[in-house]
């Protein structure tokens, strides 16, 4: 039974075709279990694999299908679980050395609850930085994941090993967080389609969410439809998160049939002031141009948010300097990466109480601020990264320059805690994928994912990553 490379088809073509028993959970987990021997040595997307009990998983799906059971939307689809969250029978490391001998989790975090009911077969875990504190993918316990479009080239990060693994089709589906652009970076440049959902609408239980609430998790996939059908199963309030939001009256994928355009958009290409690099901004321009060309009004702006750095720099790494004060000045500090490490030292005397709550209130009047900004306009379109993606280990490049700036697009939006999404714009002279952000008004889910079907639509890129293998 020949399974199509994840690459070249939907996730829901592919549930579709086991539910309908053309082709078998197992086949189809064997297929996914190949690629990842194949090409995880190039890649390093996977940190932690369990073939046996992936088959297992797989043989009960087939068995309930053949006995006319109802499996769920995803039966059958082999995922991938990024290291910050829980799955059963794994680790979670963290990308941290001083974890690398922790226990293995009891149980799913609520996502992976609902995706392993919805029929998905665990497959193991994806790699990410150190308590996914930058745009990158490194540790010092597993080491970098690379870029399929180019090896030599990051995937992004903090949830580059799963979009790694996705865009190689070593699986077609992952778990991604968002925190600051984790899952919008590395979606962008491996030529993915994604969303960071609003924060609740995945809960992120039953452990508390960290990086003070700026974070929230949600399904990667190439193609935006795919995160939609994903997300239709794990959205919905949860006891184990506070934050939780009720589940949706209508179904997002169903949404996406036929996704109403925008009739208004501004354009910022710079959230900031600090402009994109040249290429990257002219990609963009000539996808927005599209836009316009489609009937869509598009008013080009200013800088959109200035003054958001400092109040996300001390939420996320306030937050994270929380679960390493014990390791502050012990032998295990040694063993911290280099740039989070300085990061925290730094955070240390920075962090009091009144501090952390003039952070809050800052980044509530940045959420007034951009709702004035947008109001009569259905979505902010920008790159997505203002810079090309860097070589492993290293800054991102603006104009022929290595700056920490060339992620500056996305956490913003994390501060003012709005739903954002990407998909693919263009493409550089190198053949590296660039992506356009699309932001979208407070818990405007749907209209986020509407606009960027619409757009991904509209461009009709589908972008298909070299095997690196080849």
């Amino acid at each position: 039974m020949s399974v199509p490379d994840f690459r070249s088809l939907t996730v829901e073509d592919l549930a579709g075709r086991i539910r309908s028993r053309e082709l078998t959970a197992v086949a189809v987990t064997e297929a996914a279990l190949e690629r990842i021997e194949r090409l995880n040595p190039i890649l390093n997307a996977f940190v932690a694999v369990d073939a046996d009990t992936a088959r297992t998983q797989a043989r009960a799906i087939d068995e309930r299908l053949d006995a006319g059971d109802e499996v769920g939307p995803l039966a059958g689809i082999p995922i991938g679980v990024k290291d910050l969250e829980d799955a059963a029978g794994f680790q979670t490391t963290r990308g941290a050395m001083h974890l690398k001998d922790i226990a293995p989790c009891a149980g799913d975090s609520t996502e992976i609850e609902r995706l392993r009911a919805a029929g998905c077969v665990i497959i193991g875990k994806t790699n990410t930085p150190e308590w996914g504190w930058i745009g990158d993918t490194y540790n010092p316990l597993f080491g970098p994941t690379f870029n399929p479009w180019n090896t030599e080239r990051s995937p992004g990060g903090s949830s580059g090993g799963t979009s790694a693994a996705v865009a190689s089709g070593m699986i077609p589906l992952g778990t991604g967080s968002d925190g600051g652009g984790s899952i919008r970076i590395p979606s962008a440049v491996t030529g993915m389609s994604g969303i960071k959902p609003s924060q609740g609408r995945v809960p992120s239980g039953p452990a508390p969410m960290g990086a003070a609430d700026l974070s929230t998790q949600g399904p990667m996939a190439r193609r935006i439809r795919d995160v939609a059908l994903a997300l239709d199963v794990i959205v919905g309030s949860a006891s184990g998160d506070l934050r939780t939001l009720d589940k949706p009256s209508v179904s997002w994928r169903a949404a996406l049939d036929d996704p109403t355009p925008p009739k208004r958009v501004l354009w910022a290409p710079t959230i900031d002031g600090f402009g994109p690099d040249d290429e990257i901004g002219a990609i963009c321009q000539a996808a927005v141009d599209r836009v316009a060309e489609a009937g869509v009004e598009v008013v080009e702006s200013g800088p959109v948010l200035t003054d958001t750095i400092g109040p996300f720099a001390l939420l996320f790494f306030g937050a994270s300097l929380t679960a390493y004060r014990s390791l502050l000045r012990t032998d295990d500090w040694a063993n911290v990466t280099p740039g989070l490490a300085a990061i925290l030292e730094m955070s240390e005397g920075m962090v009091t109480i009144d501090a952390v709550e003039s952070a809050r209130m800052e980044a509530q009047a940045l959420s007034i601020k951009l709702a004035e900004i947008m109001d009569g306009y259905d979505a902010i379109l920008s790159p997505t990264v203002a810079g090309h993606t860097p070589m492993s280990m290293q800054e991102g490049a603006v104009n022929g320059e290595q700056t920490q700036n060339w992620v500056s697009y996305t956490f913003p939006f994390n501060v003012t805690r709005r739903p954002a999404g990407t998909t693919c714009a263009g493409f550089t002279a190198d053949g590296m994928p660039v992506g356009l952000q699309i932001v979208g008004h407070q818990l405007a889910d749907l209209r986020v994912l509407e606009i960027t079907a619409f757009i991904e639509d509209l461009l009709g890129l589908d972008p298909i990553a070299p095997d690196p293998a080849v």
